[in-house]
């Protein structure tokens, strides 16, 4: 079993930044593939980014490529989510998720559990 926890969400102006944060409950944390997802009112929730186990490989919607950063300390067990020239776009309520497979890293049903997510507003 593992519980999630995200933080650091909150209202910014366009062009700014806000770094995420997810920590984990549990020993096993390294053990799973971590990833973002976002998601807005009446639509489907979004792969933002994940980070593998060791984090050596990471992956981003092309939405965010080249302006969010995941990370992950595995001795802290938590998963961070750098986001720079944030848009009014950007606008969601932002979840972390824990794999155990990570074989469809980008799909919600691959992850086993989920934070309870973190309001992000973007003004234009």
């Amino acid at each position: 079993q593992v519980q999630l926890v995200e933080s650091g969400g909150g209202l910014v102006q366009a062009g700014g930044s806000l770094r995420l944060s997810c920590a984990a409950s549990g020993r096993t944390f390294s053990s799973y593939l971590m990833g973002w997802f976002r998601q807005t009112p009446g639509k489907e929730r979004e792969f933002v980014a994940a980070i593998s186990w060791k984090g050596g490989s990471t992956f981003y919607a092309d939405s965010v490529k080249g302006r969010f950063t995941i990370s992950r300390d595995n001795a802290k067990n938590t998963v961070f989510l750098q986001m720079n020239s944030l848009k009014p776009e950007d606008t969601a309520v932002y979840y972390c998720a824990a794999s155990q497979d990570g074989t469809y890293l980008y799909t919600v049903g691959e992850y086993d559990y989920w934070g309870q997510g973190t309001q992000v507003t973007v003004s234009s």
